[in-house]
C-alpha cells in the first residue's frame, strides 16, 4: 500500500462515470477532490476508474459487470455517475445503481437540503437532511430474495409488495438520531400508519423505540402527505426526517427543489463500512456532451464522502478538503456563477475552474 510521508495509506477511490452527463460531471468532480485535497495539504487519491451503463453493455454485454464489483470492493469509498437505464436494451432494464446499493448493503441515503445564497430558493431558510432507508419499502428491486416485488397475476392485474422490518428501521433510526444530535436536535418520523398500519406502524414504532436512546434529541412523527404540505409552508421547521424508501425519495426531491434545484441535491448512500457519493439528479441525456450540466450536487456528494472517509478512518484532513469544497461551491455562487439550470452563463468547465480556484481560499 502507497503511503504518504506521514505515514498515511492513499485511499483508492472507485470512479463511475454512468451516462449521459456523467462523463462531464463525474470528472468536474474528480477534479474538485483532487484540488480540495491539495489544498488542505491532504494525500492524493488513487482514482479507480470502472465501467457502468451503455457503454459498459457495448463492452461487456451487462450495465453492470462483475468486474466493477470485485474493483469496488477493493476501494475506500466510491463516485457513481447518473445512470440512464430507460434507455437501454429491454433485457438491461435493472438500474445498475440500486444493484451496486444492494450488493453492498448500502442501507442509509442521506440527503441534505440547504439553500445558497445567490441561488434563487423558494425557501432560502431551508436546512435539513432526509434519512432514506434504503434497502427495502416499496421499491421493486429491494424487497424480494429472489425475483421482484412486483408481479402480475394476470396481464390486467398488478400487484407491489412493501417491505418494512424492525432490524433495517431501527437501523436506520440509529443514523438519523445520530445526525441530529450533531445538528440541531430534532427527529421528525414520517411514515402513513394511519392507512399502513402493519408496515408503516411497524416502522414509527422502531423509531420511537430507538429514539429512547438518544434522550438529547427531540422526536415527532407526520403522516407524509401532512408532512409535505409542512415541508412547502414551513421548511424551517424540520431538522433531520427519517424514513421509508419511497417516501424518502419524493420528499428529499421536493426539499430540493425548495432549496434552488435538483441540481445541487446531494446524498450518500452508506452502510457502516461502505460509502457511495451520488447526485439525486438523474443522466439528462439530452445535455450530454455539451458542456452546459451542472456539477454541484456531484461536488457536494464527494464532499460528504470525504467527510465520510474522514470518520471511518480517523483522518480529519479530509473533512477539511470536504470543508474547502462546500464553500468553495457557496463561495461562487455568491459571485454570481452558475450554470443554466439556475440561470447562470456558466459552461460547466468554467463552473467547474471557479470552484477549483476557490477550494485554496477559506
Amino acid at each position: 500500500m502507497d503511503r504518504t510521508a506521514q505515514g498515511e495509506r492513499r485511499l483508492r477511490l472507485g470512479v463511475i462515470e454512468g451516462d449521459g452527463i456523467g462523463p462531464e460531471v463525474v470528472g468536474s468532480a474528480r477534479r474538485v477532490v483532487d484540488e480540495a485535497l491539495s489544498a488542505a495539504g491532504a494525500a492524493e487519491i488513487d482514482w479507480v476508474p470502472l465501467p457502468m451503463g451503455r457503454s459498459a453493455i457495448d463492452e461487456f454485454g451487462t450495465a453492470l459487470p462483475d468486474s466493477t464489483l470485485t474493483g469496488l470492493r477493493d476501494t475506500d469509498g466510491w463516485i457513481l455517475g447518473p445512470h440512464d437505464n430507460a434507455a437501454y436494451p429491454p433485457e438491461h432494464r435493472i438500474a445498475p445503481g440500486g444493484a451496486i446499493r444492494r450488493h453492498f448493503g448500502l442501507h442509509a441515503n442521506i440527503r441534505p437540503v440547504k439553500a445558497f445564497p445567490g441561488v434563487a430558493a423558494v425557501a432560502p431558510d431551508i436546512d435539513l437532511v432526509v434519512v432514506r432507508e434504503n434497502s427495502e419499502g416499496f421499491y421493486a428491486d429491494r424487497n424480494m430474495a429472489v425475483g421482484s416485488g412486483e408481479f402480475c397475476p394476470t396481464p390486467d392485474i398488478a400487484l407491489s409488495v412493501g417491505l418494512v422490518t424492525r432490524a433495517a428501521s431501527e437501523r436506520i433510526a440509529h443514523e438519523a438520531f445520530r445526525l441530529a444530535a450533531t445538528r440541531r436536535g430534532r427527529v421528525a418520523i414520517v411514515h402513513k400508519a394511519n392507512v399502513l398500519p402493519l408496515t408503516m406502524g411497524l416502522f414509527r414504532d422502531a423509531c420511537y423505540a430507538v429514539a429512547r436512546g438518544y434522550p438529547g434529541v427531540t422526536v415527532t412523527d407526520e403522516h407524509v402527505d401532512a408532512a409535505a404540505a409542512h415541508l412547502v409552508r414551513s421548511p424551517g421547521d424540520f431538522d433531520v426526517l427519517v424514513t421509508e424508501n419511497l417516501f424518502g425519495d419524493i420528499l428529499s426531491d421536493l426539499a430540493a427543489q425548495l432549496g434552488g434545484s435538483l441540481g445541487t441535491a446531494a446524498s450518500l448512500n452508506c452502510s457502516a463500512d461502505r460509502a457511495m457519493a451520488q447526485a439525486v439528479h438523474g443522466a439528462a441525456p439530452d445535455l450530454a456532451g455539451r458542456n452546459r450540466a451542472d456539477p454541484v450536487a456531484l461536488h457536494l456528494s464527494a464532499a460528504m464522502l470525504l467527510r465520510w472517509l474522514a470518520d471511518r478512518h480517523g483522518r480529519p484532513v479530509l473533512a477539511r478538503a470536504a470543508e474547502r469544497i462546500e464553500h468553495a461551491v457557496a463561495a461562487t455562487f455568491a459571485a454570481g456563477i452558475a450554470t443554466a439550470d439556475l440561470g447562470g452563463l456558466a459552461s460547466t468547465s468554467e463552473f467547474t475552474e471557479q470552484v477549483t480556484a476557490r477550494v485554496h481560499f477559506r
